[in-house]
């Protein structure tokens, strides 16, 4: 990749991730900008690639959680 593309993933995912976490205070959709922050982080950072990770974990755990919530409630 060329340092000009390797500036712009940086530059764009670092806007990315500051809007996801603005909409964390905000309502909005941070549950879309943090990823994919992340992700274009990734592509220069090690660091950004493990908290995606993490994100992915967290969110993989919370998505279970609350299908297994809904299937409780369909039950009854």
């Amino acid at each position: 990749m060329t340092p000009l593309k390797q500036k712009l993933f940086a530059i764009v995912g670092a806007v990315f991730l500051l809007i996801g976490l603005i909409f964390i205070i905000l309502p909005g959709p941070a549950i879309l900008f943090i990823p994919l922050g992340l992700a274009l982080l990734s592509f220069e950072y090690p660091v950004a690639k493990r908290w995606l990770r993490k994100y992915q974990t967290y969110s993989s755990v919370a998505a279970r959680k609350t299908d297994a919530l809904v299937a409780r409630m369909r039950a009854r």
